[in-house]
């Protein structure tokens, strides 16, 4: 998506910028993060009893044991699964970039998403907060505001796109799997499957038709062409896939019902996680899956999850706590030297 046509292909000058213009604006936002605060807080709070109340009987002990039954090849497969979704998501970027005819370096774009993700999926997986990071980095490469704004919600899109698509197919092929959540007919799952086959059929014939700008309040959004969007249906559901594959690889292969469930598992616990705004989906995606897999051993389980926050989570986290003070301290020693 975009904003107006000018000179770009992709936008004018009217769009969302990542900091509110006006005090009217500022004082919803601040009213906004207070609201979420309490609404991630208190998901925290509810998750991590219902994870005591699963995990009370685990001892130290067996989940080290866990974590030590995993083989040195799933230690290095999970390892590249990281990399994979990492890189997958600076994809987002470049693709946003793509939109917006804008060149920028691929390793510049790909350190500041790997620095935005990191942090935003610790701190909490909200746009506001991914935005700072982005606007710092891209405003240094002379990008505008409105240009910024443009790159954050064109990720988002592609995210869901990723969501709706790799969903559809796993419910297409494993209907059953919404029954490890709720008690639901396999039938209305494929139903569910097809209705968001068709809403991606729908943004995709926008693209082909070029539509009319759709309007939303003061914004006009134009569709991205058709190889923009093919793009988008790869590198969305391509993160997704590689995060969940992490899970899979720390998992014992006895009673493992196989990756496409995991990865049915990952994306129900994921959305979860980012509607909770908990940060890190704390709780809410150890609670999900140890519902989600019963026929494992719980302690297994867990290990899988402490093995996924480890590498997807808290060490790109350390990293990108680096990233970001290296990238102040040239940027001061820049503007002293002027």
């Amino acid at each position: 998506m975009s904003w107006q046509r000018a000179r770009y292909p992709a936008c004018q000058t009217k769009a969302v910028s990542p900091y509110p213009a006006t005090l009217e604006e500022q004082s919803m936002i601040k009213r906004s993060n207070a609201v979420w605060t309490v609404v991630g807080t208190t998901a925290v709070l509810l998750s991590g009893y219902l994870l005591y109340k699963e995990i009370r009987t685990i001892s130290l002990t067996e989940l080290a044991d866990s974590l030590k039954a995993i083989s040195v090849i799933h230690w290095i497969l999970a390892g590249l699964s990281t990399l994979g979704a990492y890189a997958a998501l600076a994809w987002y970027d470049r693709i946003a970039m793509a939109h917006l005819g804008k060149k920028i370096s691929w390793w510049f774009i790909a350190l500041c998403s790997f620095t935005t993700y990191a942090l935003a999926h610790n701190i909490g997986a909200s746009v506001f907060s991914g935005a700072v990071v982005r606007y710092r980095a891209y405003r240094s490469k002379g990008m505008t505001p409105q240009e910024i704004g443009i790159l954050i919600v064109f990720c988002s899109l592609t995210f869901v796109l990723g969501t709706l698509l790799a969903s559809s197919v796993v419910l297409l092929f494993k209907p059953e799997l919404l029954n490890r959540l709720i008690s639901i007919e396999p039938w209305i799952a494929q139903v569910i499957a097809v209705i968001l086959l068709t809403l991606i059929a729908f943004y995709v014939l926008g693209s082909i038709r070029q539509k009319m700008p759709l309007k939303l309040w003061s914004l006009s959004i134009d569709y991205p062409k058709l190889p923009i969007v093919a793009r988008q249906l790869l590198a969305g559901p391509l993160e997704l896939l590689c995060a969940a594959a992490i899970i899979y690889f720390a998992l014992p292969a006895q009673n493992n019902p196989g990756y496409l469930i995991v990865l049915g598992i990952f994306l129900a616990s994921f959305s979860l996680a980012l509607l909770s705004h908990a940060p890190g989906g704390l709780g809410v995606l150890e609670v999900t899956f140890l519902a989600a897999l019963p026929e494992m051993q719980k302690v297994d389980v867990l290990a899988s999850l402490i093995v996924f926050r480890g590498l997807y989570l808290l060490l790109p986290f350390a990293l990108a706590i680096v990233v970001v003070i290296a990238f102040e301290i040239t940027q001061w020693i820049e503007r002293s030297s002027k």
